[in-house]
């Protein structure tokens, strides 16, 4: 639906002023939008995005009205209908189902039902900020702050449910997990059993301080899986991953600061991948690299991919070389890559080392986030043989983290990667496991933050790798 830029911004205008301050809190719930601010002004700023990124960006914002029951604006402002609408979603999924499903949960909670889920978790969420929740979605939002809560993680809301005897709405949330199932016909809670780590990807954050050793915090903290046996030798082919193609694979290498891409890029070359690095790309430059990644089946005949990232950024969202704008959110990135977006992708590992440097006084403007539908992939006509490889399964993802001011250092180089590369060239001539690269890297991060207490670097690090993987 092509239209003007005045009737577009018209179009924008009229629906964020016709909206009150519940709806817009609503519809930034729905867009994976979890600020604070709901002004008319971030509204505007957002529903202007989701209309130009968006593949179906129309469509995006009728199917918002529709999920508010605000049919008077579809008729008024969008000059179409409830039924149109519907009609246009029978073959689409516009919006994410769980963030529907906790939408429609909160129309339907009563003020003492929320007084009761308020009581349940007052020893779970701060009360600083539970005194601040007037909804359940309030609630949920805190909730999916501390990573308790996530489309993959919805327990704790049937449990919840079912204590205050709200057993209707316990019984959606159980419907939703049943209907998660993947392409392979694995339920939702098959998929998780199957993954090797014992873990989602919304798994609490490691930091590396130097209270104590690198190797113990990761046993402790349980998040990375000690093998029970590691003698290679005695060790079965088919606990490992097949690694042998030549080239190995894709790397796509993006250097948004202009350190240390070289270096990886020599690193994953002597890996015998082909690598493809991308220089100063702004957040806008990097959507436009992925889609040309997506594009080219070629890209993905390899028996692995690899990605590696530097950027500043500010939480969650990488800000490439803008100084401003809505950044990139990282977990998108992840999701280009798994089975669904990529499927020549599954069951091979995909390889995730990323270096952002802290940014804090680049806050989006617009206070929203970009999410994978965003972006545009070419879809195939096949469909792969995997029976048993839940989609998100296969990913190895390494985020490190420092301060932003370590680059105004003359000839900087991330200690991280720096780290990660030395490790992975012994890695070649030792064949080890890249868990046990990693346990590498870890310690040489941890006495380096022993010795600089004032330019540390924090991992996170989670994988859900199904096999050994030996890059050699």
């Amino acid at each position: 639906m092509a239209l003007s830029d005045q009737i577009q911004l018209q179009v924008i205008n009229q629906t964020a002023e016709a909206l009150s301050s519940c709806e817009r809190r609503r519809l930034f719930y729905l867009c994976e939008n979890l600020d604070t601010d709901n002004s008319v002004a971030c509204m505007k700023e957002m529903l202007k995005s989701k209309l130009i990124s968006h593949e179906r960006g129309f469509l995006f914002l009728e199917t918002l009205m529709l999920q508010l029951r605000r049919f008077d604006i579809l008729r008024k402002v969008f000059k179409t209908s409830k039924e149109e609408v519907e009609m246009s979603l029978t073959h689409v999924q516009v919006l994410p189902k769980f963030r529907v499903l906790m939408a429609n949960i909160n129309e339907d909670m009563t003020d003492e039902d929320l007084s009761s889920v308020k009581f349940l978790l007052s020893s779970t969420i701060p009360p600083e900020n539970m005194e601040k929740a007037k909804s359940f979605l309030d609630v949920i939002i805190e909730l999916e702050k501390l990573d308790i809560v996530s489309p993959e993680r919805v327990d704790s809301v049937e449990g919840c449910l079912r204590d205050i005897g709200r057993v209707d709405l316990a019984k959606k949330v159980s419907a939703y997990k049943m209907s998660a199932i993947t392409t392979e016909g694995n339920t939702y809670q098959q998929q998780q059993q199957r993954l090797r780590a014992p873990y989602p990807f919304s798994a609490p954050m490691i930091s590396l301080h130097p209270a104590r050793p690198a190797e113990s915090l990761l046993v402790a903290s349980g998040c990375i899986p000690v093998p029970l046996n590691r003698e290679q030798n005695s060790q079965s082919h088919l606990d490992r991953y097949k690694f042998n193609t030549n080239p190995r694979g894709l790397c796509v290498i993006i250097d948004c600061v202009g350190s240390d891409g070289e270096m990886l890029e020599q690193t994953f070359r002597a890996l015998h991948f082909n690598v493809a690095l991308y220089k100063w790309l702004s957040v806008a430059e990097t959507l436009t690299a992925l889609r040309g990644i997506l594009r080219q089946r070629e890209n993905f005949e390899g028996d692995g991919f690899v990605c590696c990232i530097i950027s500043r950024g500010c939480l969650t969202n990488l800000m490439g070389t803008d100084t401003c704008g809505t950044g990139l959110l990282l977990d998108n990135v992840r999701r280009l890559f798994t089975a669904d977006s990529c499927p020549m992708l599954a069951g091979k590992p995909k390889l995730f080392f990323i270096q952002r440097y802290s940014a804090p006084e680049f806050v989006p403007v617009a206070r929203i986030q970009h999410r994978d539908e965003d972006l545009e992939t070419d879809g195939y006509d096949w469909l792969p043989r995997f029976d048993i490889i839940p989609t998100d399964a296969d990913v190895f993802w390494s985020h490190c983290w420092t301060n932003g001011s370590q680059l105004e250092q003359g000839q900087h180089r991330s200690i991280y990667l720096k780290a990660l590369t030395d490790a992975l060239h012994k890695a070649q001539r030792r064949k080890t496991n890249l868990v046990d690269v990693h346990t590498e890297v870890n310690a040489v991060i941890f006495e380096h933050n022993s010795r600089n207490s004032g330019a540390n670097y924090r991992i996170d690090l989670k994988h859900t790798l199904r096999k050994d993987l030996y890059l050699q």
